[in-house]
């Protein structure tokens, strides 16, 4: 009797505390080394109670993640939720396809970001020479996913130590500061209500802690440390954040630091000299660096998931059998992130994607809520608390925030998002003979 070959599978290698640094990494990224001058900018020397809020904002979707990402330990994570939620094929696809298009426009934007940190350490303005290096950064970093989740894991760990050890230098000299800051007031003029419009900026800043659940399949006990990364992952850089908003005004006034085009590097400057400029310059280049190879790891496997379940064509599911790794996910993924570095408008980009983040994230707030009622007696590892009848709380307000946190969006940015979106239900029928238009019965 000829046996059947067995088609291979993700291997899981990622233990907690990897995960951990994966958010915790993804997390922290180049948003907080570009975006502490603008909310100083914004809420002056209450900027920590800034950073505060928005981690709540963030934590009540993060919550219904931990439930979600227990209950479903897939690659392709919110495409799954949605499908079991509401049987829609076309709503699932449509959500994996945002999530496609935000994490290749993502990558593209902060390798763009490496490429000008690195052209400005060596005293370089060719836009020619920063492509070059923008293009060649992803193509590296992609040989890393490539030869592994435990290769991939590793280095993040290390780039996630540089950033995070970069944040701690900025809190300790912090304590050599000499400004004495008052940290209740705003800036002189501006109403109470800045604060909260200075969420949805920050938000940026907090995204990532979701991407853990895309790698639950490379994942050890997924059920137990899926969760707990996803907390962990929170707590620690709302910690990081929050000092460091605390320690940036005890050095430099918020004026002076909202005007700066590299804060935490003058920061640095201030209590080290030109030395702290340039440690600061070079931990950037690694925060910008991890950020692309993480969404590198998450698109890719967004893109494995969804062929699996044939969403894409099933050629995109095709697994490495030396490495273990989704390789042609990894090669599309390589290709399609190089083409907007000839183009792309970071802060126009940036924008386009936390609109996006906000729709998956009302969408996977509002699929905990519908699996409460839909399956009420599935097992759930982890359970939210609490709950009113069959309705999460938690989850509940979670949707409502990011609601109303679209609406503090230029209408440019809702034109383009709905063009990616109108794009996804084109590629969905035309692909109709390569793919499945229904929702399909998995194993978990």
């Amino acid at each position: 009797m000829e046996e059947v070959k067995k088609k291979p599978k993700l291997k899981r290698r990622v233990s907690l505390f990897a995960l951990t640094a994966y958010g915790v990494g993804n997390v922290l990224g180049a948003g907080i080394y570009a975006l502490i001058g603008e909310v100083v900018g914004i809420t002056g020397n209450l900027s920590w109670l800034a950073f505060m809020l928005a981690s709540i904002t963030g934590a009540l979707t993060g919550l219904s993640y931990a439930e979600l990402s227990a209950m479903y330990p897939k690659s392709a994570a919110e495409f799954v939720y949605t499908e079991e939620a509401f049987k829609k094929r076309i709503l699932s696809f449509i959500l994996g396809w945002i999530i496609i298009f935000s994490g290749i426009f993502s990558a593209a934007t902060v390798a763009l970001g490496f490429a000008n940190y690195l052209s400005n350490l060596f005293g370089i303005s060719s836009i020619f020479l920063v492509v070059l290096f923008a293009i060649s950064l992803i193509i590296i970093l992609s040989i890393i996913n490539y030869v592994g989740i435990k290769t991939s894991t590793r280095t993040n760990i290390i780039f996630t130590l540089i950033e995070a050890s970069g944040l701690i230098i900025i809190i300790i000299i912090g304590l050599f500061g000499t400004q004495q800051p008052n940290y209740f007031i705003l800036p002189l003029g501006s109403p109470p209500t800045v604060i909260f419009s200075s969420v949805a900026l920050i938000f940026f800043a907090y995204i990532g802690f979701e991407d853990i659940a895309n790698i639950a399949e490379e994942v050890k006990e997924p059920n137990k440390n899926l969760p707990r990364a996803i907390i962990y992952s929170i707590i620690i850089t709302t910690i990081l954040y929050c000092l460091t908003a605390i320690s940036v005004v005890n050095i430099l006034p918020y004026n002076v630091i909202a005007t700066s085009g590299a804060p935490l590097r003058d920061v640095a400057e201030t209590i080290i000299g030109p030395v702290g400029g340039l440690i600061m310059s070079l931990i950037a280049l690694f925060a910008t660096a991890n950020t692309v190879l993480i969404m590198l790891i998450v698109t890719s496997r967004m893109m494995y998931g969804m062929a699996r379940d044939k969403a894409l064509p099933e050629g995109l599911s095709k697994i490495s059998p030396t490495h273990r790794t989704p390789i042609m996910a990894i090669i599309f993924t390589t290709i399609f992130t190089t083409i907007p570095i000839f183009f792309v408008n970071i802060r126009i980009v940036a924008d386009a994607t936390v609109f996006g983040v906000l729709i998956n994230f009302i969408l996977v707030n509002i699929s905990l809520i519908a699996l409460r009622k839909t399956k009420p007696d599935m097992e759930r590892p982890f359970k939210l608390k609490p709950s009113i009848k069959w309705v999460p709380v938690i989850a509940l307000l979670g949707s409502i925030v990011c609601i109303a946190l679209l609406f503090t969006f230029d209408w440019l940015i809702i034109v383009i998002q709905s063009i990616i979106i109108l794009c996804g239900i084109g590629v969905f029928y035309g692909m109709k003979s390569k793919i499945e238009t229904k929702t399909l019965k998995r194993e978990i």
